[in-house]
């Protein structure tokens, strides 16, 4: 069974290595010693967001503070491309629910998308508290999976910031139902061509009304592609996960174990 993982701040583990001491406090010190009552000696991984973990042993878990005698730090390498989930708002928590299936499945980055037929809006205060909610569902999520690399949520975009993003990146796909391509040999033709490992690659998922036809328009324009991802309809919660599934295996993400 893999090691209970704690988030420390950025650059915290630095120049750290064996038989040195690592601290741990404030919220996740917190749960560490109160809620999940480690004791001395229990096995435990510390990781950045960054990509950097260090694994260890519980020297202490007092009150709000973790301290943990380290066996090693490594350097886990950023996995090929990056990908990065556009999720349209979506009504009750269908949105955060791919958010976090998606962090368990290895997204890199998730773009909350504010399309012209999402019935939920962002806006004033509730999209400042929207945004942090999202925020601590993946870091849950990425803290629940063990991973190294925290998924950057971003600031809510809407159509015309969407359209720019595509410009920039090395593929863009918008999963849609009328499309005739199947996004596995997409995919299959992208890791062909493209530079090794190298870009980033979007996954747009529609809000329940679906994406009005202006938009995509204007995001065929700027570059994307259209792909099937099954052969019914699936729900808003559930096609981003899905195509990540799909791009973990196609685009060498999920290497099959020797």
């Amino acid at each position: 069974m893999s090691n209970p993982v704690f988030f420390v701040p950025p650059g915290s583990l630095d120049g750290l290595g064996p038989k040195s001491v690592a601290t741990v406090s404030g919220a996740e010190g917190h749960h560490a010693a109160t809620v999940k009552r480690l004791a001395s000696g229990e096995p435990v991984d510390l990781v950045d967001g960054q990509g950097t973990r260090g694994r260890g042993r519980v020297q202490r878990a007092e009150g709000d503070v973790l301290a943990v005698v380290l066996d090693s730090v490594e350097r886990e390498p950023r996995p090929p491309y990056r990908l990065v989930l556009v999720q349209a708002l979506a009504k009750g928590d269908r949105d955060e629910l791919a958010a976090e299936a998606a962090t368990e499945l290895g997204v890199d980055g998730i773009i909350p998308w504010q399309a012209e037929r999402s019935i939920v809006r962002w806006k004033g205060d509730r999209a400042a508290k929207s945004l942090g909610k999202w925020r601590t569902v993946v870091g849950a999520a990425a803290k629940q999976s063990r991973r190294a690399w925290l998924p950057v949520v971003e600031e809510v975009h809407d159509g015309a910031a969407l359209a720019a993003r595509m410009n920039r990146a090395a593929l863009a796909v918008v999963l849609h139902e009328d499309a005739e391509e199947p996004l596995g040999a997409l995919l299959d033709a992208f890791s062909e061509t493209a530079p090794d490992g190298d870009g980033e690659v979007l996954f747009v998922v529609g809000p329940e009304g679906g994406i009005s036809p202006a938009e995509l328009d204007r995001f065929v324009v700027a570059g994307a592609r259209l792909a099937l991802l099954a052969p019914h309809v699936l729900r808003s919660s559930t096609a981003g996960p899905a195509a990540l599934a799909i791009a973990g295996d196609r685009l060498g993400r999920w290497p099959a174990r020797p």
